[in-house]
């Protein structure tokens, strides 16, 4: 495993590089600039600006400065917030989107695998139909339904939760209902793997030997079946704990979360080259990083697996 782990942090730089690479030549070919919206900018104006972001040199040492700058842990300037950097704006918003997002994993994860789990335990019965059913409303309904009859529940007919906004981690009551609205779609895909794999556990032959036995019924889920049950949704959980981490768009401007999501729909929209590549660069970083965890955390629950 260590030889494994060694060869996967290596290519780490190696892919990082080839997506900061297509991403910086993408945004750069895409129609437009980051003052192209600015009206009728004069021309000696809109020189000065290009001049001062570097964007009047040929493009080849425009990508070697911003590499060379990354190598220095530099993200650069952002062109529409002049004040702030690119590692000032992620190092504010990024947190937040975290924890929110570490809140609804821990959502889906809960309500996954225990649907899961029920589900496989009644097969062919009331409660596996009810629950499979659940998952399909939970894996069509968009998260800009969700959450608006979350917060109408919640938040203006029983009045348990705050219906929007953000308050630090102080407060974090004011993120239970977007965290539960990103949730629930991971939640569903979740409950319907851990069916899938516990049905397939449950069929096995050291299942049937373990209740010969006379084992309880809790021993013979735990402590037998839910080490190889919870396989498939190991695997689904490297992009997906990434994805999660990092926010939505969608939910974060439903509750007014100011997190990472919501400046990186913004800077992509206002061709901010340089926050859109910063942004580009945290969500690769976490999805190399989960997708390792998913892979490690696999093996160890399945001895079969070979990292040769």
């Amino acid at each position: 495993m260590k030889d494994y782990l060694l060869r996967r942090l290596l290519q780490t730089p190696i892919v990082l590089l080839v997506l900061i690479t297509i991403s910086f030549f993408l945004i750069r070919f895409a129609p437009g600039g980051p003052f192209s919206f600015e009206g009728r900018l004069d021309p000696q104006v809109q020189a000065a600006l290009e001049a001062k972001y570097g964007l009047d040199k040929p493009l080849w040492k425009q990508y070697a400065l911003y590499v060379g700058g990354l190598a220095k842990g530099d993200l650069g300037p952002s062109m529409k917030h002049p004040v702030h950097t690119v590692n000032e704006i992620i190092g504010h918003t990024l947190p937040t989107s975290l924890f929110l997002g570490t809140l609804a994993l821990l959502f889906a994860l809960a309500l996954g695998l225990g649907a899961g789990i029920v589900s496989a335990l009644h097969h062919n019965e009331v409660l596996d139909y009810g629950g499979m059913a659940a998952t399909v409303i939970g894996i069509s309904l968009p998260t800009f339904v969700i959450g608006p009859i979350l917060q109408l529940l919640f938040a203006m007919y029983w009045q348990w939760l705050p219906v929007a906004g953000y308050a630090g981690l102080a407060r974090p009551e004011y993120l239970v209902l977007p965290a539960l609205t990103l949730s629930l779609p991971f939640a569903a895909r979740v409950a319907r793997l851990m069916r899938a794999g516990m049905l397939d556990v449950l069929n096995q032959d050291f299942v049937r030997t373990a209740r010969a036995k006379g084992l309880r019924e809790s021993t013979v889920i735990f402590r037998h079946s839910l080490r190889g049950g919870i396989l498939p949704v190991v695997s689904f959980l490297g992009p997906a704990i990434a994805t999660i981490m990092t926010g939505s768009l969608v939910v974060e401007q439903i509750f007014q979360i100011p997190g990472l999501g919501r400046e990186f729909i913004a800077s992509a929209t206002n061709r901010d080259y340089t926050l859109v590549l910063g942004t580009v660069i945290v969500y690769g970083v976490l999805l190399i990083l989960c997708n390792l965890a998913s892979d490690l955390l696999y093996g160890w629950l399945d001895p079969r697996v070979s990292y040769g």
